[in-house]
């Protein structure tokens, strides 16, 4: 399939840190990143060009340090630097397949990444290579989900693929509550109003003032991934 038949040439994949826990408490399931990376590789071989947002839950997540009692910003920093970890490792697996890649960190950390250049990042995603953002805007208080979103702005994504471990968005959590009410699509503002809690309101706010559409879908199930880039109805649409 050549890249004139996706629906989405540019796309900014979001993976949360738990995305990549599989069966595990904590930590990193390497089969899972592994499977994912294969996946990721299916969309490139069609022609879409793709940086990856990624985020540090599964190894340790800010907002819940403070809430034990830790200084904020201090666990915000250790949350952007687990999202470096999980960006290792992503990386190791897309290079697996043969995918020439470039692991972007909003932090300085010359050994294993490069700093954030929105030209060289253009330039790398013209050349084929898979872009990986780690740490966040580099900022604490801010979300891996808004950076996503700022990212995504900033280098001209088509979309925002927004992975997770349900089917798309609800009313309630589905895995709490199996009446929640499941929408195909939805707009913004209703995501707003309604306090979905599929990204946080910054997030949601700055793809509504642009315009970026939101592709929330569950990574678990195999090709949902490729499903959404060739423009297969999947998941739910934010627009």
């Amino acid at each position: 399939m050549a890249s004139s038949e996706i629906a989405y040439k540019r796309v900014l994949l979001k993976l949360s840190g738990e995305s990549f826990l599989g069966q595990k408490s904590y930590g990193i399931d390497l089969s899972v990143v592994r499977r994912i990376a294969g996946e990721i590789k299916q969309i490139h071989d069609l022609g879409a060009q793709v940086a990856i947002m990624i985020g540090g839950g599964n190894i340790f997540r800010g907002i819940k340090g403070a809430k034990e009692g830790m200084e904020r910003v201090s666990a915000d920093y250790m949350g952007l630097l687990a999202t470096v970890i999980n960006a290792i490792a992503l990386q190791e697996a897309l290079e697996k397949e043969g995918l020439v890649t470039r692991h972007v960190s909003a932090i300085e950390v010359k050994a294993v990444a490069e700093p954030f250049v929105r030209r060289r990042v253009l330039r790398h995603l013209e050349k084929g290579r898979i872009v990986i953002f780690s740490a966040g805007i580099g900022s604490p208080f801010f979300t891996t989900d808004t950076a996503a979103a700022l990212r995504a702005l900033e280098i001209g994504a088509d979309v925002i693929l927004k992975a997770t471990k349900v089917d798309g968005v609800y009313s309630a959590d589905p895995l709490k509550d199996p009446q929640a009410e499941f929408f195909p699509e939805i707009s913004y503002i209703e995501v707003i109003n309604r306090n979905l809690q599929v990204m946080d309101t910054t997030a949601i706010s700055l793809c509504k003032e642009h315009g970026l559409p939101i592709i929330v879908f569950n990574l678990r199930k195999s090709d949902h991934i490729v499903a959404a880039v060739v423009g297969e109805k999947v998941g739910t649409l934010i627009h």
